[in-house]
């Protein structure tokens, strides 16, 4: 006897329901987190009804191992602030296990840790923030990189980009620093954002921007099956020169090439800046000294280049400073007082006026971060191709 439509139909709605129910996580009350409240206070939530306790990682914004409070649906919270207007990382400790903000969908990409991102708006917006205004676009771009891998950019193009189609831009190229990846500038720098209000107020030239990923050694390692190498410890060892070599290699030899087949760009080193944060600003100042043919902007964001590597590996630089005021239309120096490598980039700056070298500094408050690298690129990019 065959068995009924109806019931073939129930059978498999029921079965269907009971997947679905394995799919999905369990359900629990509704978490909202980061809140940020009219007073600037910031308060935090996290859902862990089993845990035995949990603790909020703000050390950029407060104290570290803040301990929060759980209600009687499981859900641990606590305010914290009033905070300083900006972009913030965070994270939670849940049981002594470093977590992301699971309501959060803002993160902040890291090689070694996944923070989650709070944004506390200014009472007069800041420079990153999102306004009124025409907007640049963001792109994922691929190419054929070292060792027959696969290179990954993101690329910012000004407002009116698609629509004029017969214009060409000058191209700043930005590095972000140790850990970090190609992402990092859009999504914690919010360049695109500083980009687009500079443009809007007219203090910035439209320009492409091009965000590499500074690593080629782990990239490398990772396309091959082979585990990523650990960090170089000292800055300025063969390693670390090593490793500022491949990547400047690959961006002559691969990453300008790609973005000057594929974008409208004007290719001549009046029009290309290069710039970068912390690794990225070692990886900027070793390929701008070493390609002086290639770049006329030079961006260094809480980095420097130690006396010792610049009388070995680029004395022409001080020898002939005449020369290298002549070449560098912009070579820019900045630093937080508070920033571990504070000391390394007074050094660095010392000797660039011990040989009469031109440049540009600004030394904030603050330490190694990302709320510095912010105020540095809104500074200098409009600067650039000036």
């Amino acid at each position: 006897m065959q068995t009924p439509l109806f019931i073939r139909l129930a059978a498999f709605l029921l079965l269907f329901l009971a997947k679905a129910s394995f799919a999905q996580p369990p359900r629990g009350p509704l978490v909202v987190s980061p809140q940020v409240n009219a007073d600037k206070t910031v308060t935090f939530r996290y859902l862990a009804p089993s845990a035995q306790q949990v603790l909020l990682n703000g050390g950029q914004f407060g104290s570290s191992a803040v301990p929060m409070a759980k209600d009687t649906s499981g859900i641990w919270s606590v305010t914290v602030g009033p905070v300083k207007p900006d972009i913030y990382p965070y994270s939670f400790q849940v049981n002594g296990v470093t977590v992301m903000d699971p309501a959060n969908v803002a993160f902040f990409p890291n090689e070694r840790f996944k923070a989650s991102l709070v944004d506390v708006p200014g009472d007069t917006p800041l420079v990153h923030a999102l306004k009124d205004v025409p907007h640049g676009t963001v792109s994922y771009e691929y190419y054929p990189s070292v060792s027959g891998t696969t290179g990954s950019l993101v690329i910012y193009t000004p407002p009116g980009y698609t629509k004029n189609t017969s214009q060409k831009y000058p191209v700043f190229y930005l590095i972000s620093g140790t850990t970090d990846t190609e992402e990092t500038y859009f999504k914690v720098g919010k360049t695109n954002f500083i980009l687009d209000n500079l443009i809007a107020e007219g203090k910035a030239k439209p320009m492409i921007i091009v965000m590499p990923y500074g690593n080629i050694a782990a990239r490398v390692a990772e396309q091959t099956g082979k585990p990523k190498p650990a960090d170089p410890v000292v800055r300025d060892d063969a390693e670390a020169v090593s490793r500022a070599k491949a990547f400047e290699t690959d961006l002559l030899t691969n990453v300008i090439p790609y973005v000057e087949k594929n974008y409208r760009t004007i290719n001549n080193r009046d029009n290309r800046a290069i710039g970068g944060f912390s690794r990225g600003g070692g990886q900027t100042l070793r390929a701008a000294f070493g390609n002086m043919d290639k770049f006329a902007w030079v961006c260094s964001y809480s980095s420097y280049l130690s006396p010792q590597e610049m009388d070995r590996n680029f004395p022409q630089i001080g020898a002939n400073s005449a020369n290298t005021n002549k070449q560098f239309k912009l070579l820019w120096v900045s630093v937080g007082s508070e920033d571990f490598l504070y000391k390394g980039t007074l050094e660095f700056m010392d000797y660039l006026k011990a040989k009469n070298v031109n440049f540009k500094s600004l030394i904030t408050d603050g330490g190694h971060t990302w709320m510095n690298v912010k105020k540095y690129l809104a500074e200098t990019a409009p600067l650039l191709f000036k």
